[in-house]
């Protein structure tokens, strides 16, 4: 198998344009990547890459060898699959990426059921708000809420998940309970934003009369992490716009407060993404149906 993991590690170099990154993604040393590179230049006789202290580019043969070690390993990886669907053992790694919010209230408690079934699947479970790249970070699943990006991977979608906007009961006493979104322009309010690096300016949607409508909100903090928001809306920093299920304990408890009740935030859809190829192995497919039924009960769940 010495060729097919020197072949793997080219594959995740090309893609990545990193030998450092290509060997943290297959849990080697940027040593060991290196020496699997070399060792396959040398079996082929060409130069894969042009290598400087910046950067790793292909070269012609490395282009041209890429399309056809890809096929190589979808077909090795075909027959693994096989393999493991016959013998009802299905076993790897399986790197999943979820939004904050979801991993936590939705995929991480179901782990442990999954892997009492499949023991011999080991989950990688990557937790973030902020966007992912399924093809350079890797991915095998990644879960989203909202609109899906365009991408050429499959998308599953598992729910339409309602939203709202909320806030601590003594962040309305002092400043009142707005009822529309266009109660929250001009400073009126603060608004707890989830931003990214390069966000410039920040718009909540929200189901008015007249149809969607986009309101330009702002407030004093934000944060790339919706736990922080929302500990930011408990300790009544302001007006923090989430998943119902999300934010449901807080609610039912009354340490929050829906808010523009007559222009609420659209739903938002809960989907899994997932590569064409790599959904058919078993693992992947397993994980996916698991997850898919578990998070669909939590969710009709009352509370």
């Amino acid at each position: 198998m010495n060729n097919i993991n020197n072949i793997r590690m080219f594959v995740r170099v090309y893609e990545l344009e990193n030998m450092s990154a290509a060997a943290r993604d297959l849990r080697v040393s940027a040593a060991v990547a290196s020496a699997r590179v070399g060792e396959l230049e040398k079996h082929l006789g060409v130069r894969l890459f042009t290598r400087t202290t910046r950067s790793i580019q292909p070269t012609e043969q490395g282009r041209i060898f890429y399309d056809k070690a890809v096929a190589i390993l979808d077909a090795v990886d075909d027959a693994e699959a096989a393999v493991h669907e016959v013998t009802r053992k299905p076993r790897g790694s399986l790197f999943v990426a979820a939004p904050l919010g979801v991993g936590r209230r939705l995929i991480a408690p179901e782990i442990a059921g999954f892997q009492a079934l499949y023991p011999d699947i080991y989950v990688r479970l990557r937790l973030s708000d902020r966007k992912i790249d399924m093809t350079t970070e890797g991915l095998d699943v990644a879960f989203i809420l909202g609109n899906p990006p365009d991408s050429a991977h499959r998308i599953r979608v598992i729910a339409e998940c309602a939203r709202v906007l909320c806030a601590a009961p003594d962040y309305i006493a002092r400043r009142g309970a707005p009822e529309h979104g266009a109660d929250l322009v001009n400073d009126a309010h603060d608004c707890l934003l989830l931003r990214f690096p390069g966000s410039t300016e920040f718009r909540w949607t929200l189901d008015t009369s007249d149809g969607p409508q986009s309101f330009a909100v702002a407030g004093p903090v934000s944060c790339d992490d919706g736990d922080v928001l929302t500990q930011w809306a408990l300790d009544g920093r302001g007006i923090v716009n989430k998943p119902v299920f999300d934010v449901a304990d807080h609610l039912s408890a009354g340490r929050l407060v829906p808010v523009c009740r007559k222009t609420p935030p659209p739903r938002a859809q809960l989907a899994v993404l997932f590569p064409h190829k790599r959904n058919q192995a078993p693992k992947n497919r397993l994980f996916i149906d698991y997850m898919v039924d578990r998070i669909k009960t939590r969710l009709r769940a009352p509370g």
